[in-house]
């Protein structure tokens, strides 16, 4: 155990303990996503269409999630995703993921609009670390940035391409919760009511270092969270992005190079034709386009077309190691999880994120073992089952898909570095 209550047995403990000790604002910058939430709900929903059909007299004692992402060991199929609140749910709050991820002996991927600097990152966490990279309409300043990111070492890169356009979030416009943040009443009494927080990250933060910034901004966008944007955008994103822009990435990038917001296979196919090692099934854990498909249902026919030649990751919805075990069988490579961790870190810091990636580990590995299985390779569509009662008729397909695809996990190619 990871030291925290005993009483969080699984990821929604997490969560209901986080929603107490959060700002409802904050608490609901992580939870909610764009519009009516719609995409969250297929999500999740996605994962109710499958059910799990054991085997049994299989001698399972040696289990283990033990696998290789991008060509080196990992003790289980899961990453870290990028996400650029960790800051503001704990003191140093990416440190505190960083930490627990590599802990758990798994990679970690700061995020573009992270609150932690590049550098501070590399020299306080020992573990394998990933950069998530969002564009300027200035590619240079792209590009200044991702070679600052290979000089301070990191493994890999991953490229978010699903935010041309910014997200419609009404939940936050409605909390106050927006770039820059300024107070009014409604979220003043919100964060006046959770003094706890408010006393142990933001007042610990002026005390010490100033008010949160951008730290990986390029030093002419870096500000503070309340301050103007000065009459730019005040987040990366970039409307004229071209396949052109990755081909270049892939020619200043020398590590292992990702691809992250593909629900399409002919995308998928176009990535790898540029020189992606992996791509991330993801529709933005369901914070940008609201009528977005699950990524669980694009995954097989992606894997079915690129997992010969490149690695493929899903996320979005994960709350159990079912679902982790369930997209595997569908032909993940591995499983990004965001929203876990998170809850984990704001309830105890780094103790919290260990929390939640002991629980989804735990749980992947029994339910592995209830499968009739003793590693990960093993599985594949015929531990799947999809029929009257599942949840709409994607699982059929996704299982059909599998079948044609070889119907085993763990399926995608080794592939690690394209050549520059």
């Amino acid at each position: 155990m990871s030291g925290v209550d005993s009483r969080l047995l699984n990821i929604a403990d997490l969560r209901a303990r986080a929603r107490r000790r959060l700002p409802k604002g904050f608490f609901e910058f992580i939870e909610r996503g764009a519009e009516d939430d719609r995409a969250i709900l297929n999500n999740r929903t996605a994962f109710e269409a499958f059910m799990l059909r054991p085997k049994v007299l299989r001698n399972v004692s040696g289990r283990s999630l033990a696998c290789n992402i991008l060509g080196r060991p990992s003790a289980m199929p899961l990453v870290m995703a990028p996400t650029g609140a960790a800051g503001l749910m704990w003191h140093d709050g990416e440190i505190a993921l960083a930490k627990a991820a590599a802990a758990a002996g798994v990679p970690f991927t700061l995020s573009t609009v992270s609150l932690t600097s590049i550098e501070r990152i590399a020299a306080s966490a020992p573990g394998r670390l990933w950069f998530q990279l969002y564009m300027w309409p200035d590619r240079t300043m792209s590009h200044d940035l991702v070679k600052r990111v290979q000089a301070a070492g990191f493994e890999a890169l991953m490229v978010t391409l699903d935010t041309a356009v910014a997200p419609n979030r009404e939940c936050n416009v409605r909390n106050g919760f927006m770039l820059p943040f300024r107070l009014n009443r409604r979220n003043a009494l919100d964060i006046a009511l959770h003094a706890p927080w408010l006393v142990s990250v933001i007042l610990r933060y002026m005390l010490t270092t100033g008010m949160p910034r951008f730290e990986n901004f390029p030093e002419v966008l870096q500000r503070s969270m309340t301050a103007a944007p000065k009459g730019r955008s005040a987040l990366p994103k970039n409307d004229a992005l071209t396949w052109d822009d990755l081909r270049t990435l892939r020619q200043i990038w020398k590590g292992p190079l990702i691809v992250k917001g593909i629900l399409n296979p002919d995308d998928a196919h176009e990535a790898v034709s540029c020189g992606a090692d992996a791509v991330v099934v993801s529709n933005h854990g369901g914070r940008n386009l609201d009528a977005s498909m699950p990524p669980l249902f694009a995954l097989p026919d992606i894997v079915e077309r690129i997992g010969h030649r490149a690695e493929v990751f899903m996320d979005g919805g994960v709350m159990r190691g079912s679902d982790v075990i369930k997209a595997l069988a569908l032909g993940a490579r591995a499983v990004l999880v965001g929203r876990a961790p998170l809850w984990g870190v704001a309830v105890a810091g780094q103790a919290g994120a260990t929390r939640a990636f002991e629980i989804l580990a735990e749980e992947s590995l029994r339910v592995l073992g209830q499968l009739g299985c003793s590693r990960i390779e093993e599985l594949g569509s015929d531990f799947l089952w999809t029929g009257p009662g599942a949840a709409g008729t994607g699982g059929a397909h996704c299982i059909a898909s599998v079948q044609r695809h070889g119907g085993t996990a763990g399926a995608t190619a080794s592939h690690n570095t394209a050549s520059p």
